[in-house]
């Protein structure tokens, strides 16, 4: 039997400010800021084992979406009890609607740094 290395216990984005992006995503999840002792790396307490980080980068480019010069690296993926609903929530928090919709169960967004991720309707 085969024993992983690893596991994935965190997901991390890059971004221009930290904290600002932890605290959108802290909006949108209802997970609480763990506090840091660096200002350049900020997380999540999702009360599982995995969680999203935020870390600083000098020199941040945005991904575009859904061009490739700046390809988007990752994404998240939001599932929602109702999509209008949560589309007007993110919007209000910084969030902004991407121009290209590839789907309509399905919205893109992108976070206050320009990372694209989707609210996706629940299906059942």
């Amino acid at each position: 039997m085969s024993t992983a290395i690893g596991r994935w216990p965190i997901i991390v984005i890059d971004c221009p400010d930290a904290r600002a992006l932890a605290e959108f995503y802290s909006a949108v999840t209802g997970w609480p800021l763990v506090q840091q002792t660096d200002a350049e790396w900020v997380q999540l307490d999702s009360g599982h084992t995995s969680t999203i980080g935020f870390q600083q980068v000098t020199g941040y480019r945005p991904p575009q979406w859904p061009g490739q010069v700046v390809p988007q690296q990752a994404h998240l993926d939001f599932v929602v009890d109702d999509l209008l609903d949560a589309e007007s929530r993110v919007l209000a928090l910084g969030a902004t609607k991407a121009t290209f919709q590839p789907g309509q169960t399905y919205q893109v967004f992108l976070d206050p740094a320009g990372h694209p991720f989707c609210l996706v309707q629940d299906p059942s």
